[in-house]
Parts: structure tokens; C-alpha cells; sequence
């Protein structure tokens, strides 16, 4: 059976959210992050990514590109409401969908087109989305994820593409290999020293040339350039939890070695959380008292991966769920209402610096091992600060 597989993508999010709510910022060149200096950019308008600016950029360069923007803080919990909004319409029509970030969904509704034909259901659930919620989204039909996440790049702002079968090559063949998901800048680089800069190029190489000088992601680069990609779509609903749990040897009421322990196991879990590609939209701690009595609470909170944004909500679920003042004898993290995504930091509140950090502590983790380097905190005040240990 021919695969027909969507991929749907709100267009500028962030800023089409603001302005539903401030019809003032239609037109307007719009920076959604941190106001300070050195906050990041979270998200544009097309209005300001016409002087050169673009998403992960520091507020400072940004606001230098373009000093006429106005600059929204943002409201994360706001445009998670906007997000499942969305996901609830698509998933009330869609056979089988996956929510990929806050913004993006991919559905399989192959075997549809015998009933309804996919190319106008397609067109039919974008209108009502449109109509429903009042934000602008594009989106790009084709046999596999590759091609349809590409097409629905070159259908923005607001439209559709459609790629008939047997036409994903040419399709693809003119376009910059910028436009292949998987090549960032360090694999960009490296194409364009070997003098490649359309996809038709990768499509006439050797594929052995290409795993000799990237090694396994070079097959994967050439298999999305000829338009190969089986990736299924994974429903929301599959997706498991993950968490970790301690047992004290001794029974503590030690605070300092209770949040220590909670903040290892953040860090541990937001690791695995990045290294796996997943975001987690729900928090939960777990107390089990030395009388064996168990207590849990749990907050929603914006999709993330950030050890920053997540430990605050953890110390804060254990302010309010720690009032006995009774020894404890487990303590346990969870989280839930996990997505596949790679929105792994909160743009609106860490700086470059953040940033930065993160990368590269993740870096180190992957070469040395999850445990190789951890984060520590005052014992003072019991804020997160970031330490940075030794490596074996």
C-alpha cells in the first residue's frame, strides 16, 4: 500500500500565539526570549528574519539586526495550551498521529485516499485548524517523513505541498542540502569543502563515499537525499515514562543529601530525555516516609529537557509534598507525557551562556559516561547553580 504520510508545522508559533492575543503585533517585527542582553532568541516573525535573524540567536546581535523589533518575553504555559489545542483537533480525524515538538505533528493516513482522497482531507483539516484556532499552519504531503517535512518548509508561511509518488527525487533535487534534517552546521561545512551544495549532488554520490567520510550519518544523509526513509509514526500514546528512585540506606532528613539526590536524578533523566530525543510535559515526585507511608504529586509543565526548568519544578513539588518532617526512606523522580522533540532548553529564560553549558556538559556525557559530570547547588539557599566536576 502507498504511504501517505503529513507533516504539519505552525508557522512561527510562538509569535502567531502573541498575536492572537495582541492584534497590535500584526506586521510587526517580533522577538520572542529573554529581554536581557544576554538572552536568546526564542522565535521571530518573518518580519524581523528579513534582517538576518533567526532562532537560538542572542537577543544582543538580534536587537542590533533589528532595533525597530519589540521584544515578548513569552509564556510558555500559554503556548502549550495553543499546542494541545491543535494536537486534540488532529488527533480527532487523524488515524495515527506523532507529536514531534510543540509545533509539529506527523500522520500516517495511508488507505485513506480510497475513501476521502488524502490530498483533500489534507487540505480540509488545515482549514479547520485555521478556523478553530486562528493560527497560521503549513503543511506537506508525501510517501515518507523526509519529504513531507521538507515540503512543508517550502510551503511556508501558511500553505501546502503536495508531492505526487515518484516525483520525491526531482522534488528534492534542487533544493540546498540545508533542507535535509539531519545536516547542521559541522556536516554542512564539511559538504560544502567537498564542493556539495544541492541535494542532486548527494544523490550521485556513492553511498560508500559518503559513509567513508561521515561515518553511519553519512548513509543516513544520502538515504534522505534519494528520498529512502521508512520511519514510521509513532503515536503520542506509546510513549513511556521515565524516572529513577533512591533508597536510602539509612533513613535521612537531611535536606542538603534529600535535594542533592533530587538534582542528580534530574540530571540524569534530562540526559537520557535529550539523548533519546524526547521532552517530558509532566513531573512527578515520589516520598516514601521511614513509616512506609508513600506520597506523590505531579505539575504539567511546559514541553522541555532543560535540568534548569525542571529542577525548580521538582524542588518546588517537594516544598509542598515534604511537610511531615518525618525521616525518609525513598525518594523517587518521574517524568510523563513524553514527546518525541528536540526543544531542549527554555529559550526564554537562559542566556547563550546557559546555552552553551548545556551542550557541552551533554558532550562530555556522552563521551565519558552519564555520571562523568553533575551539577551542584547551595546548600544555602537550595537554588540550582551550576558546578562543574571533575572529569575521571
Amino acid at each position: 500500500m502507498e504511504r501517505h504520510i503529513i507533516h504539519c508545522d505552525l508557522d512561527t508559533f510562538f509569535v502567531s500565539v502573541e498575536r492572537l492575543r495582541n492584534d497590535k503585533l500584526k506586521g510587526k517585527p517580533i522577538l520572542i526570549g529573554g529581554s536581557s542582553d544576554r538572552g536568546v532568541v526564542a522565535s521571530c516573525s518573518y518580519e524581523a528574519r528579513q534582517f538576518g535573524v533567526h532562532s537560538a540567536m542572542p537577543m544582543k546581535l538580534a536587537l542590533r539586526l533589528c532595533p525597530q523589533a519589540i521584544v515578548v518575553k513569552g509564556d510558555h504555559d500559554m503556548y502549550s495550551k495553543y499546542s494541545n489545542v491543535v494536537t486534540e483537533i488532529i488527533e480527532e480525524k487523524a488515524p495515527l498521529v506523532e507529536k514531534s515538538s510543540i509545533d509539529e505533528h506527523y500522520l500516517d493516513i495511508s488507505g485513506m485516499d480510497k475513501f476521502f482522497g488524502c490530498w483533500k482531507w489534507s487540505q480540509e483539516l488545515r482549514q479547520r485548524i485555521i478556523k478553530e484556532t486562528g493560527l497560521p499552519i503549513s503543511f506537506g504531503l508525501s510517501i515518507n517523513k523526509t519529504v513531507s517535512k521538507i515540503a512543508t518548509g517550502t510551503a511556508k508561511p501558511c500553505g501546502e505541498r503536495k508531492v505526487d509518488f515518484g516525483t520525491e527525487k526531482g522534488f528534492l533535487a534542487p533544493l540546498s542540502i540545508r533542507k535535509i534534517p539531519m545536516i547542521g552546521d559541522k556536516t554542512y561545512t564539511i559538504l560544502r569543502n567537498m564542493g556539495v551544495s544541492k541535494i542532486l549532488t548527494l544523490q550521485q554520490m556513492e553511498v560508500f563515499t559518503m559513509q567513508r567520510v561521515l561515518g553511519e550519518s553519512g548513509v543516513s544523509i544520502w538515504k534522505k537525499a534519494n528520498a529512502l526513509d521508512t520511519t514510521p509514526v509513532v503515536p503520542f500514546r506509546e510513549q513511556k515514562s521515565m524516572s529513577k528512585e533512591t533508597t536510602y540506606q539509612q533513613d535521612t532528613i537531611n535536606i542538603d543529601i534529600l535535594r542533592a539526590t533530587m538534582l542528580s536524578m534530574v540530571d540524569e533523566l534530562c540526559f537520557d530525555m535529550r539523548r533519546e530525543g524526547k521532552l517530558t510535559g509532566c513531573i512527578t515526585l515520589k516520598i516514601r516516609y521511614s513509616n512506609f507511608d508513600t506520597h506523590t504529586m505531579q505539575i504539567k509543565v511546559p514541553y522541555t529537557s532543560s535540568e534548569r526548568v525542571i529542577s525548580g519544578k521538582v524542588l518546588e513539588l517537594f516544598n509542598k509534598l515534604y511537610s511531615r518532617r518525618m525521616l525518609i526512606r525513598l525518594i523517587g523522580v518521574k517524568f510523563s507525557h513524553l514527546i518525541t522533540g528536540n526543544y531542549q532548553t527554555d529559550l526564554f529564560n537562559d542566556t547563550l551562556e546557559d546555552l552553551n553549558l548545556a551542550h557541552a556538559l551533554d558532550r562530555i556525557r556522552m563521551r565519558f559516561g552519564a555520571t562523568s559530570i553533575v551539577r551542584g547547588f547551595s546548600g544555602k539557599d537550595y537554588q540550582v547553580e551550576d558546578h562543574v566536576a571533575k572529569c575521571p
